[in-house]
């Protein structure tokens, strides 16, 4: 399992660079790292920023 951000702003950056650089999507990311995709998702949400799938990256 991989230690994320605890940081949601800093979390933001590492998760859309993780995204745009080696996993077409979020669920690809998460199953890889075995992190918690709803865990990222709230944190993310806490800060306004939501996941886009089309695009592949939290906006």
């Amino acid at each position: 399992m991989l230690n994320l951000p605890n940081e949601p702003i800093i979390l933001l950056s590492f998760i859309n660079t993780k995204l745009r650089d080696f996993y077409s999507s979020l669920d690809d990311f998460c199953n890889d790292t075995q992190c918690d995709k709803q865990e990222i998702i709230d944190k993310l949400n806490s800060i306004n920023y939501q996941y886009n799938k089309k695009l592949n990256k939290f906006m």
